[in-house]
């Protein structure tokens, strides 16, 4: 695992299709040294592939590992922009999946380092000395009405609009991308998850089952069982990994819509 004077990751992944929906367009992953939530969107089973290959993608950076220091935004960097060509050739091939994109929320680490990479409404958190802090920005038509103080965040939550997303990766471009390098915390605790979490579960209950939950695979358990119980309008995947004095482990998890589809990037 990721490795600092004997602390580590521990960590779970789970993912559910929620009660309204047929099929899982979500795809997670959690190793060592990578976490990831991908939403993926778009007809004719887009939104499988599209969350599948970000994760594929992303298990292959895994293959290639180790990656140091600077070279960690360097590395997520790389994994958007072979997403995006990827998406592209696909849709070239399969007319029928053209339009198709995915979120893309991955976090890679370096003992306590770790790059934070971001596009889309997925999101991460981080439990820190008591407080829960929203540590991506949403790429949202409702989030930019925020940041320009047109609607407050509470008239965002009941927005007739608010699931429009601006920014994915969608095969054009590089794949644009928030990036960000930070450092952890012995005791920090970290979620990743779809937007089949937030847009039923508030933080306040986020906050309560994070901190009243020690084990990462039951609390993530609990947190997909939240979701549904309001409802489950939506997929619902959830990574959350915890920093400290944890036994290294060689564990890589799959879940959603990456495990029913093997793709080659």
């Amino acid at each position: 695992m990721a490795q600092n004077e004997g602390l580590a990751l521990r960590y779970a992944a789970r993912s559910d299709v929620g009660v309204r929906r047929e099929s899982n367009e979500d795809s997670g992953y959690a190793s060592a040294r990578l976490l990831a939530v991908a939403d993926g969107m778009g007809g004719h089973a887009g939104g499988e592939v599209a969350s599948s290959l970000a994760v594929t993608t992303l298990a292959a950076l895994d293959e290639r590992l180790p990656v140091t220091g600077a070279d960690l935004q360097d590395a997520l960097r790389g994994v958007a922009r072979d997403v995006n060509h990827a998406l592209r050739e696909m849709a070239e091939r399969e007319p029928a999946l053209r339009g198709m994109g995915t979120t893309f929320t991955a976090m890679l680490w370096d003992g306590a380092a770790f790059a934070l990479a971001h596009v889309g409404d997925s999101r991460a958190y981080m439990l820190r000395d008591g407080a829960l802090f929203q540590i991506t920005h949403d790429h949202t038509l409702v989030q930019s009405l925020v940041d320009d103080g047109r609607i407050t965040p509470e008239q965002a939550a009941e927005h007739p609009r608010r699931s429009m997303v601006l920014r994915v990766l969608e095969g054009t471009g590089d794949g644009e991308l928030d990036l960000t390098l930070r450092e952890a915390r012995p005791g920090d605790r970290y979620l990743l998850c779809s937007d089949g979490l937030t847009a039923v579960v508030g933080p306040e209950t986020l906050f309560n089952t994070l901190t009243d939950v020690g084990d990462p695979d039951e609390a993530a358990r609990l947190l997909i069982d939240l979701a549904n119980r309001g409802g489950g309008p939506d997929n619902i995947t959830c990574v959350i990994a915890d920093f400290g004095p944890y036994p290294a482990s060689a564990e890589r998890l799959v879940v959603g819509a990456a495990t029913e589809r093997r793709l080659t990037p």
